[in-house]
């Protein structure tokens, strides 16, 4: 199944049937119900089980889900398994925070650069990734293509820095800027925008209900 059929609700369900599932399985889990996997999870099982056909069958009646197989299954459906490479554009604050944090890796990314503007940090690997100048960038992934860019550069700067990275053939943008990026004039990137203020206004909003 073509993933556009796929609503994003459900694909953006999928990193917590993964996560759940590796919790389960490292607490010793071997197999569990729809009912149960809904139950922990604050899901319905009706949901779960339309969400998982979307991608083939993977519980057995009767038996429920094992849960090892369907982690594996869940993580190919991510493409946990692809080797997916990745590079930083901005080796500041919250650059470096990632290289020094994220878990990539077990993620199914591997970050080999990162670039910045910094003398102070062009030619220094940091948390053992390289850094660059971002004169450079273009000879790089020529060179050296990337599947991901993340964008923690300055929001003046994150257009013009998004538009370069596709122009050299970069599928992902993990996009850190709190800008939004012109999707429609980048139709072969596919962008993901994470605003950290629209998180803390949600749980705002939240409290705020609570309070008398």
């Amino acid at each position: 199944m073509k993933k556009d059929k796929i609503s994003s609700a459900v694909i953006r369900r999928l990193p917590r049937y993964y996560r759940h599932l590796d919790e389960l399985l490292r607490a010793g889990t071997v197999r569990i119900s729809s009912s149960l996997l809904a139950k922990s999870m604050g899901l319905t099982a009706s949901q779960i089980r339309q969400d998982l056909s979307c991608f083939g069958g993977f519980g057995q009646q009767g038996y429920g889900y094992n849960v090892e197989r369907l982690r594996a299954e869940v993580a190919d459906i991510l493409g946990m398994n692809r080797d997916h490479t990745m590079a930083i554009l901005g080796a500041g604050n919250l650059g470096r925070a990632l290289m020094e944090n994220f878990p990539f890796s077990s993620n199914g990314f591997r970050l080999v650069a990162a670039f910045d503007v910094d003398p102070n940090l062009v030619g220094r690997e940091l948390s053992g990734t390289p850094v660059y100048h971002v004169d450079t960038l273009e000879e790089y992934l020529k060179s050296s293509p990337v599947s991901v860019c993340v964008l923690t550069v300055p929001a003046g700067v994150a257009e013009p820095t998004a538009r370069r990275v596709a122009r050299c053939g970069v599928t992902g943008i993990w996009n850190f800027t709190n800008v939004e990026l012109p999707q429609q004039d980048m139709p072969n990137v596919q962008i993901e925008d994470v605003h950290f203020a629209d998180s803390l206004l949600t749980l705002s909003y939240m409290i705020s209900e609570e309070e008398p």
